[in-house]
């Protein structure tokens, strides 16, 4: 075995190319559903080829990208905005305090969302007297424990005991309390984000002290972005202060935030946004009020709490970068045996709780050097190597067979770290296969022998027949069998490269060989 060197990180620019097809079929990845298809018969679209080369996409809408369609979502008046209210807390049991924490957390998601603390760290929240004032004390708990540093401006402070509550959590945690004349006139420096939680969708006529000064003061923030200059992100909470709540800004104050994270469904006046972030929170609303009042929302993906509404802005790919902080990864640190000092890193994966950090890309390659890359799980790793199960017809079978070389790439984007393994691969044994075939889930064997991967098949629709007739066929709770051409492969490493972002592309990358 030797010992670990270092490596130059040389970052480079990818630039991506326009290619054509060789045949009209399309490869699903083989991490998922795994099959090809016709590149005409594809569901929600058809592809087309172009006279010239290449190709050209026609897209039938989805749900998702009918909701991005903003005359498709649903918009509430302020009455019915009211209404919805009363009924949740009336006859469908909620209380204020539900709503209000489920209402903050959803605000405090959509700003991690797009803002990272990283870089927007310092965030002013200024709270008005009711609800929506509320909502942004618990958006700025939830941003303490997401690690931004809030400050709480609340001039008119209610005497409820759930705002006296909020008040009290937020001062345990040592965020500060500004009054309106500890703040600066010019709020452009002190702060990366300003949250406006001041009114919500019951508020009507002019802003009074000192809520009109601070609006005010927002607005004047427009100077700077029309400028070009840095200035603090502004996100609304529900309707921006000031703003009518279904006639937009009808005073013509020119606030104009950055983010409007609307609550339950949006408001009327949302359709006046033009900002560049439009988010949905309060993921609460039962079936009885999405019925009555006929809404059509967005669905949340997964478990968020917050959903976009609207495309998201177009971005400049060349200028997306991260300025990765973590702990230096040095020699004298790393274990001698990069198995061991693997399986370090893969269980800080694990602790840190962050998604299938089993997941890895393997590439490999045919005989004459065609290579191909696909997201595989890793299902066992020992002093023998990484193991993993696949399809024995695939197109990575193929390329083994023909050449038994591969790399494996892991990536561990919460902890800044990465790890390349490479090396010569073989087929585990039929025993091992067939032990860890039947400790799958009945799904999870069932759909390995109705997908025949990396083959074309008519449609989804295949599969989904397949799977049911395998379904009826093993009801009885008898044993599947594994299909022969279903194992496992074993990596046999030979070279590994352990990778640790760090501050202005300075990486750690330390290196060993077997």
């Amino acid at each position: 075995m030797r010992p670990f060197l270092r490596k130059t990180h040389l970052m480079t620019r990818l630039f991506f190319t326009h290619h054509s097809f060789s045949n009209s079929t399309l490869i699903i990845p083989q991490s998922s559903r795994s099959f090809q298809i016709p590149l005409f018969n594809i569901p929600h679209g058809v592809f087309r080829p172009n006279s010239s080369s290449g190709i050209r996409w026609f897209s039938s809408k989805s749900r998702v990208e009918a909701m991005q369609n903003l005359e498709a979502i649903s918009y509430l008046s302020q009455r019915e905005a009211a209404e919805v209210d009363e009924i949740l807390m009336g006859s469908l049991g909620f209380s204020v305090d539900q709503l209000m924490e489920l209402a903050g957390l959803s605000v405090a998601t959509s700003v991690a969302e797009v803002y990272k603390a990283s870089e927007y760290k310092r965030v002013l929240v200024i709270c008005g007297p009711g609800n929506n004032g509320g909502d942004g004390l618990v958006a700025a708990r939830h941003l303490f424990h997401f690690g931004y540093k809030p400050s709480i401006c609340y001039p008119k402070r209610t005497a409820k005991p759930l705002y006296t509550g909020l008040v009290t959590q937020l001062e345990s945690l040592s965020v500060p309390f500004l009054t309106v004349d500890d703040l600066p006139l010019d709020l452009s420096k002190d702060f990366d984000i300003i949250i406006d939680a001041i009114f919500g969708f019951s508020f009507h006529g002019a802003p009074r002290p000192p809520f009109d000064d601070l609006i005010q003061r927002l607005t004047s923030l427009n100077d700077y972005k029309e400028a070009n200059q840095r200035s603090p992100a502004i996100v609304s909470v529900d309707i921006p202060s000031g703003w009518h709540v279904e006639e937009g800004d009808i005073s013509d104050s020119s606030f104009k935030p950055d983010m409007l994270v609307s609550l339950t469904a949006p408001k009327l006046c949302a359709k006046k946004f033009n900002g560049p972030h439009h988010f949905l929170g309060g993921r609460f609303v039962p079936p009885s009020i999405v019925n009555k009042y006929n809404l059509h929302l967005p669905p949340y993906p997964g478990t968020a709490m917050c959903v976009r509404i609207g495309k998201p802005p177009q971005v400049d790919i060349a200028a997306l970068r991260e300025n990765y902080i973590s702990p230096e990864f040095l020699e004298e640190n790393v274990d001698a045996d990069p198995i061991r000092q693997f399986r370090k890193w893969f269980d800080d994966a694990v602790a840190a709780n962050l998604r299938e950090p089993n997941a890895m890309s393997l590439s490999t390659a045919t005989s004459d050097g065609k290579p191909s890359s696909r997201m595989v799980l890793l299902k066992g790793v020992d002093e023998d190597g990484f193991v993993w199960y696949t399809n024995y017809e695939s197109r990575k079978a193929h390329d083994l067979a023909e050449n038994p070389r591969a790399s494996l790439l892991f990536f561990w984007e919460g902890l800044n770290r990465q790890v390349r393994v490479e090396g010569s691969v073989q087929k585990v044994s039929e025993e091992e296969s067939e032990q860890y075939f039947h400790s799958r889930p009945q799904g999870s064997q069932l759909g390995a022998i109705a997908s025949p991967q990396s083959s074309v098949v008519p449609g989804r629709h295949f599969l989904i027949n397949k799977y049911k007739e395998l379904e009826d066929t093993f009801s009885n709770g008898s044993l599947i069998p594994k299909p022969k051409h279903w194992g496992g492969y074993r990596l046999k490493p030979e070279l590994f490269e352990f990778w640790q972002g760090q501050p202005s592309r300075l990486h750690d990358r330390l290196f060993s060989s077997l």
